[in-house]
């Protein structure tokens, strides 16, 4: 059975993890996020992440499929140390770099190392690739008749090589994200393959549910997180519970336009008095037309494809990796009389929960195709501080 609930409240959950854990040890950001109208919010935020590392930490892990360090940055939060990353794609390597010290071994192709040399540690991290399951890689290769799941040659075998790891290291814990299809795909064998083979195979105490990002972002995301422990510590998803809702709209995450931005931003992503959006983010013409067209003859097929268009009030779709190609899914509306316009990189990262001083060093292509493969880190924290008394548990037996 599926395990689907909601997280607690940003705000507390923030400073509950302020409280849990050795002040001094973090360093400290702000993030402001402000409501419609111009309005802030002042949330203060700690972790260990950036250029300042302490030896104070009350676990090891390592960070596969790393991509921009959402993961790691949740399991810094609660007091844990990296000791090893994996990402193959140079682009993420080079955001993960500008926001963290990587002070231990960075590899790229995780399939070209021998996990006899992976330090030692007691948490496997993973959020390993998710094209191969997600709806839309499903259907995409499906039209172009290539493989997919565990059928894909380059992607989908990625599972085994975290079941190598794990089989040699036999680390305490793990967690691995993924996306939400993966239960249902291959008419529910993939996800019989993957527990059998942690369950039975490894012969982990296995929990798993399916979270929705809502709860924390203005956008619906539904990822399955999967957590195993070596021995039996009483962990359960069931103890996720829910608590006041939250549910942030899109103007907390939107640059303001209105001066009132004090947040140092990219001056390319805003200009001028005001921080206007750069105009090179406000779609053409031409390409406007064209996604009103399609979206209106989807429509008369009786289709559901087309652009999505957001206020300052709504929440939005999923954000995606195809984000880059032209922002369709998640259009901010500039009135019936404008042509709407795309997300900015930096309104991307705060819509998966990034902080402002989260550093983006490559090209908007780059960004939005990071953005969109990343996990939402706000909930991989409240996962990450579910998990921590368990871990220091099972770390301890």
């Amino acid at each position: 059975m599926i395990k689907s609930s909601i997280p607690g409240d940003a705000m507390t959950l923030m400073e509950e993890t302020k409280n849990a854990l050795n002040a001094e040890s973090l360093s400290r950001y702000r993030w402001s996020l402000r409501k419609p109208g111009g309005k802030y919010r002042e949330l203060s935020y700690q972790q260990s992440l950036f250029q300042e590392q302490t030896t104070d930490f009350d676990f090891t892990f390592i960070d596969l499929f790393a991509g921009i360090g959402g993961i790691r940055m949740g399991f810094e939060v609660i007091g844990g140390h990296c000791v090893f990353t994996s990402e193959w794609n140079k682009h993420s390597e080079t955001t993960y770099r500008s926001n963290f010290a990587v002070d231990h071994c960075f590899v790229g192709d995780i399939t070209e190392v021998d996990e006899k040399d992976i330090p030692d540690h007691d948490i496997l991290l993973a959020g390993f690739p998710c094209q191969p399951f997600s709806i839309a890689g499903v259907s995409r290769k499906n039209a172009l008749g290539r493989p997919h799941g565990f059928d894909d040659p380059t992607q989908g075998t990625l599972f085994f090589d975290i079941k190598r790891i794990i089989r040699e290291k036999k680390p305490a814990a793990f967690l691995l994200e993924n996306v939400k299809n993966l239960m249902s795909h291959d008419k529910g064998n993939t996800f019989k393959v993957i527990h059998h083979t942690l369950a039975d195979e490894l012969g982990y105490c296995v929990d798993y549910a399916i979270i929705d990002a809502r709860r924390f972002v203005p956008q619906h995301r539904e990822r399955i997180f999967i957590a195993g422990f070596r021995k039996d510590v009483g962990f359960s998803f069931d103890d996720y519970t829910a608590e006041d809702a939250c549910y942030p709209v899109m103007g907390s995450i939107l640059h303001s336009e209105n001066g009132s931005e004090q947040i140092p931003v990219q001056t390319d992503y805003i200009q001028g008095t005001n921080g206007d959006v750069n105009r090179k983010y406000i779609l053409s013409d031409k390409l406007w037309s064209y996604l009103q067209e399609y979206k209106a003859r989807h429509r008369a097929q009786g289709n559901g494809f087309g652009f999505g268009l957001v206020t300052p009030e709504d929440s939005s779709r999923t954000l995606s990796a195809r984000y880059y190609k032209d922002g369709s899914e998640i259009l901010v509306s500039r009135g019936d009389k404008n042509n709407p316009r795309r997300l900015t990189p930096r309104e991307c990262a705060r819509l998966m929960g990034y902080p402002d001083n989260f550093s983006i060093p490559v090209s908007d292509t780059q960004a939005y195709k990071q953005f969109g493969n990343s996990v939402v880190v706000p909930v991989i924290i409240s996962v990450a501080k579910l998990m921590r008394p368990f871990i220091l548990k099972a770390i301890k037996n």
